[in-house]
């Protein structure tokens, strides 16, 4: 099994395909869930009940088991306790020059500048505009590989210090947040465009994959909520066709014309990418068939499938070791763990915080 993902790797990039898949189907859900509300104080309540709560808990069991020798130490390059937690607090440590304490919470700090996007969007009444957000970003990544900008990763902390900009963008969050939520219409506005500026800023300078990645992947989520509006009359299907072969064109010159990367991982890299978006399509065209109830069950488990695996996997790396999970009857157990642990997270952590999140959302806005 190694030597089959030593060889795989690079003809397709396993963990960007997901990924991918992830980035496109958040964005067309997200958007959609922001504008069936109207209003941006529940979805921020409903994304914090949404998100936080099995974040938080992953988060504690692995430090616990940190301290109790069962998993690895993480290092942060010499950052304070309170920088990392208030990093990590804001899901913007990956784009703040803070090493994740879960890998996988990468990707979170990029939904988290989706969501501060969107919200911009919003509440300026550009949000009907995905096509043409999702092409414009799209374009901004290939020109950045075409006209050679090559900035180092993280260079807005390495500029400014890594502390000061974890403090900053904190308090930036907090006021563009609070200020969005507010019944003031100027209040709003500028809460939102405070908030879109901040991500705007952070995810091409300040993040630790190349600016194109960076661009590609905000293009690739508005990509999602274009489709969402030609499929619900609010644009056609011919801008969303359109603005899938501008992103596809770009995401996929921009990863050829990258050059720091070898033409193997550039290959990877384009397959997983290309067959992220078949994916997408697939599921899309599919979409009114009867679902068999496993793939109902995983899919309701999938957050918790998500957060909780780097958790076990850390565990059982410094238990058994890496190289014990080319074991298929290790692998068996592996999965006989998680999707039980899986199952008591999303009914004791998820599922109720997210019926309270319901509830305070209908009390702060009733209908």
């Amino acid at each position: 099994m190694a030597d089959f993902r030593h060889e795989l790797m690079p003809q397709f990039n396993t963990s960007r395909y997901g990924i991918m898949v992830f980035f496109l189907v958040s964005g067309y859900i997200i958007p959609a869930s922001l504008e069936r509300r109207g209003s941006v104080r529940t979805f921020w309540i409903g994304r914090l009940f949404r998100v936080y709560p099995l974040w938080a808990t992953a988060v504690a069991a692995l430090l616990a088991f940190d301290m109790l020798g069962f998993a690895e130490r993480r290092e942060f390059d010499g950052q304070g306790a309170a920088a990392v937690v208030l990093a990590h607090v804001t899901m913007l440590q990956e784009l703040l020059g803070t090493p994740n304490l879960l890998l996988v919470l990468w990707t979170l700090s990029y939904e988290m500048a989706f969501y501060l996007l969107v919200v911009a969007l919003f509440t300026v009444r550009l949000h009907q505009r995905s096509a043409a957000i999702a092409v414009t970003l799209a374009l901004l990544a290939a020109v950045s590989v075409a006209a050679g900008v090559a900035l180092q990763a993280s260079a807005v902390s390495h500029m400014f210090g890594r502390g000061p900009l974890i403090a900053l963008t904190a308090v930036v969050m907090v006021v563009a947040i609070s200020c969005a939520c507010t019944a003031s219409p100027a209040l709003r506005v500028f809460g939102g465009v405070l908030g879109g500026v901040l991500a705007l800023v952070l995810v091409p300078l300040n993040g630790t994959v190349p600016m194109w990645e960076g661009l590609v992947i905000l293009a690739v989520m508005f990509l999602g909520t274009a489709v969402y509006r030609a499929e619900h009359g609010q644009s056609t299907w011919r801008i969303a066709a359109c603005a899938a072969a501008v992103v596809l064109v770009c995401a996929v010159a921009s990863a050829y014309w990258h050059g720091d990367a070898s033409n193997f991982t550039r290959r990877g890299w384009i397959t997983a990418f290309l067959l992220a978006v078949v994916t997408f399509g697939i599921g899309l065209a599919l979409r009114r068939r009867r679902i068999p109830r496993l793939l109902i069950w995983l899919g309701t488990l999938s957050y918790s499938v998500y957060l909780v695996h780097p958790v076990l996997l850390a565990v059982s790396d410094s238990m058994f070791g890496r190289w014990r999970h080319d074991s298929l009857g290790v692998a068996v157990a592996f999965y006989g763990v998680l999707l039980p642990v899986c199952v008591l997270t999303y009914r004791y952590v998820e599922a109720p915080f997210q019926t309270w999140g319901r509830k305070l959302a209908r009390r702060v806005e009733p209908q």
